[in-house]
């Protein structure tokens, strides 16, 4: 017979210490805000795929630039997404490459389609730092990286 206040550790393939990593540590990423994060790269990893597929399908000719830097842009939201809702060191370290990603193709393609327009000639998602998406893709990769800060996995 049990004692009271033991408890048995459910029988479901996930025991506590694959939920807590190698350290003990519990990784809460995908918990709190970080849901809200998530859930915001959801939105645009779908509506910047859609918006890409649609213009590589339809009018790839006019601006292939641009066309083929927005399913970067998808790809990058995508990958953030998903890394983001995953636990674990990896999917961490994954996570911050994509929004690194992300912040530096902000930066780049808003700063170049500010300074030389001709070469974009139709927006992406981050022209223009985002301006066409109320500058979420500008603000997106700064509260990305602050919430990873803050939910960094403690290294031994």
């Amino acid at each position: 017979m049990e004692e009271e206040g033991n408890v048995k550790a459910p029988r479901s393939g996930a025991t506590p210490a694959k939920a807590e990593g190698k350290a003990g540590v519990k990784d809460t990423r995908n918990t709190g805000p970080g849901r809200l994060l998530i859930a915001v790269y959801a939105v645009f990893a779908i509506s910047a795929t859609a918006r890409a597929g649609y213009q590589i399908l339809t009018k790839f000719s006019e601006a292939p630039l641009a066309y083929l830097l927005s399913a970067f842009a998808a790809l990058v939201y995508v990958v953030a997404t998903v890394s983001l809702a995953k636990p674990g060191r990896t999917w961490f370290r994954i996570s911050l490459a994509a929004v690194l990603v992300e912040l530096v193709g902000v930066l780049v393609v808003g700063a170049l389609s500010v300074f030389d327009p001709v070469a974009f000639p139709h927006e992406t998602v981050w022209s223009l730092f985002g301006r066409g998406y109320a500058f979420i893709p500008l603000l997106l990769p700064v509260l990305g990286l602050v919430w990873l800060y803050r939910r960094r996995p403690h290294l031994k």
